[in-house]
């Protein structure tokens, strides 16, 4: 039986608590969050488990396998490398670190120690992400032309990460998992309508080798909360919207076909338009983090080895950073070297 630690238990701590207590060969040990309500609540809805307000308290523990971090961001590196240094296995909230510098400095720790460091990307484990990826390596699609994504709502406003560390990173992750090429370069522009504070609104356009381009766009001052994403490819297209109750991803079987011009120039170009049927893929229904809390046990047990490892999370901290670096230049592009 595995036992793990979970620190921090806010807004993200319950959800684990409760998935890694369902989790079969998993037990929760320990949890840990400096306010003294919040450990009560826990007491109170799991009895057996034991809570501190000191993490070292759960870093220590030698009956503690390992160690779930859901606290702020600018925390995760120390939590994670302590945990690390004394032969914890480490799964971190998204987004693994503040900086690449951090993030690579984890890998390294945990290859040193040969312990499982592993990213909540948590939409990765989702039934519809998985079958998008799906669908798009099985080739359904074609040559992929575009991947287009919308994150937007009312809130909640962060004050010590922009909109691209709270929300694009959903995106990254996803996009990271699904397209099987990198991008090269990022263009970023934002804004912030809150006083000096982050930036609240972003777009980002990510480019590829070839002719893939990517485009996510973020905001907290939305009036309607939408999560909606299009993958188009030579062949198929793809609608993911996760607000959708049912038939959250939808296939259709639609694009254009172009005749070569003729010797008088391109402006002879014809292009032809098909739509074809739309079909919604049955999706598994299994709740994400359950699925991510047993492949994270299974990770642990040696069965099974991270989808969204250090080395994924280490990406997308990149892609942030330069899109970062962008922003504060309006929108200057920034190389990324990802491999």
């Amino acid at each position: 039986m595995i036992r793990i630690g979970i620190i921090g238990y806010g807004y993200w701590g319950p959800n684990l608590v409760r998935n890694f207590v369902d989790a079969p060969g998993a037990t929760v040990g320990t949890v840990c969050d400096l306010n003294a309500g919040r450990l009560e609540r826990a007491a109170a809805r799991y009895p057996g488990i034991n809570t501190t307000t000191t993490a070292g308290d759960v870093i220590g523990d030698p009956r503690i396998d390992a160690i779930a971090i859901a606290t702020p961001v600018s925390t995760h590196f120390d939590f994670a490398k302590r945990a690390l240094a004394a032969g914890k296995h480490v799964l971190v909230e998204k987004p693994l670190t503040s900086t690449a510098d951090e993030g690579r400095r984890l890998i390294d720790e945990a290859a040193r120690r040969g312990r499982v460091l592993m990213v909540d990307h948590t939409f990765v484990y989702t039934g519809a992400v998985r079958k998008v990826r799906e669908l798009v390596a099985g080739g359904n699609l074609g040559d992929i032309y575009y991947f287009d994504s919308v994150r937007v709502n009312l809130g909640l406003f962060q004050h010590d990460v922009s909109v691209i560390w709270d929300l694009a990173v959903h995106d990254l992750s996803i996009m990271d998992y699904v397209i099987p090429s990198r991008p090269t370069r990022v263009s970023a522009t934002g804004m912030s309508h809150v006083g000096r504070g982050p930036e609240n609104v972003a777009y980002l356009t990510l480019f590829f080798a070839d002719t893939l381009i990517a485009h996510i766009h973020v905001n907290w001052l939305a009036p309607v909360k939408m999560r909606r994403m299009l993958i188009g490819g030579s062949r198929k297209m793809i609608v993911y919207d996760d607000i959708e109750p049912s038939e959250k991803v939808k296939v259709y079987d639609s694009g254009i076909s172009v005749t070569d011009p003729t010797p008088d120039g391109v402006y002879k170009m014809m292009v032809s338009y098909r739509t074809g049927d739309v079909w919604a893929p049955r999706l598994d229904q299994t709740e994400a983090l359950q699925t991510e809390a047993l492949h994270f046990v299974k990770c642990i047990g040696g069965t099974e080895r991270p989808i969204t490892d250090g080395d994924a999370g280490l990406r997308v901290v990149r892609i942030m950073e330069a899109a970062t670096r962008s922003m504060n230049g309006q929108g200057r592009p920034v190389e990324l070297d990802l491999a």
